[in-house]
């Protein structure tokens, strides 16, 4: 079956403190469908449930080999989904606060892209 793109959305997170890529990946990806109603999946489209929609999302982000995939994918509300990681964003130098469990000053950025597909 052949596929076309309905959406592309991108977004930018960050996490200050805890130096977690995958907190700043998930929250690139949760702004990137932050703002969103897609009535062309259903209009357009013609599907009969979200989870029909294939969702490919691409995060750029600093020590993408620590990325919890499966905690960045959870953002997705729905459809069949995929995520690729690699290595982006930025690393910026903040201030690490003792209480907040800082391991070092860094505070990670991640970009992402995330599609929206359907099957014709």
């Amino acid at each position: 079956m052949a596929r076309k793109r309905l959406i592309i959305e991108m977004g930018m997170g960050v996490d200050q403190h805890g130096q977690e890529p995958t907190v700043a990946a998930a929250r690139a990806v949760r702004n990137a469908i932050a703002h969103n109603a897609l009535p062309g999946v259903w209009e357009v489209a013609g599907l009969n449930h979200p989870n029909k929609m294939i969702v490919e999302v691409q995060v750029g982000v600093p020590y993408p080999d620590q990325v919890r995939q499966e905690e960045v994918l959870a953002v997705l509300p729905f459809g069949r989904k995929s995520l690729s990681v690699e290595q982006g964003g930025m690393v910026v130098q903040g201030r690490a606060i003792a209480e907040l469990e800082d391991k070092n000053d860094e505070m990670l950025i991640a970009v992402a892209s995330v599609t929206v597909w359907v099957d014709i």
